[in-house]
């Protein structure tokens, strides 16, 4: 971890881990509204990223692992990053307040709602392969759910 002058840490590789990926970082208020908005049909994954290394160095490549083993991916990814990007996490999370805040953690939502959170206590602890076993899980289980009620 780089730090600098009275910064903190060089958050730029954590975000590229996401971004290489797809997934969108919503910086402000208005983007993670946009997003919301935006993605009133079909599924979205929210990731909220962290600089915790204990759970978020297994989250973020969690995803990767996730999105290259599943047969279904998410139509749209989306992260916002805790302890940075203070003001988007903080509407991001009024979108699922039912939760207790969670860093890392992620939202998936089927067609604008809340249909599965992993919070950071089935991440940290855990390797990136159980976490992306979740994703995984839920990605393909929610898809299944979703074509089953559309028959």
């Amino acid at each position: 971890m780089q730090f600098g002058f009275g910064i903190g840490p060089d958050t730029t590789w954590m975000r590229q881990e996401l971004t290489e990926l797809g997934v969108e970082e919503l910086k402000t208020p208005d983007e993670v509204d946009r997003a919301i908005e935006e993605n009133k049909e079909g599924t979205m994954l929210m990731v909220i990223n962290s600089v915790c290394g204990c759970a978020a160095g297994n989250a973020r490549p969690g995803v990767k692992i996730a999105l290259e083993a599943s047969s279904v991916v998410p139509d749209k990814m989306v992260s916002v990053f805790a302890g940075q990007d203070k003001e988007a996490t903080a509407r991001a999370r009024e979108h699922f307040s039912e939760y207790p805040p969670s860093s890392p953690s992620f939202v998936y939502f089927v067609d604008g709602a809340v249909r599965a959170m992993i919070p950071r206590h089935r991440i940290e602890g855990r390797t990136r392969d159980e976490v992306a076993a979740d994703l995984k899980m839920v990605f393909e289980g929610l898809q299944s759910e979703k074509k089953a009620s559309a028959e």
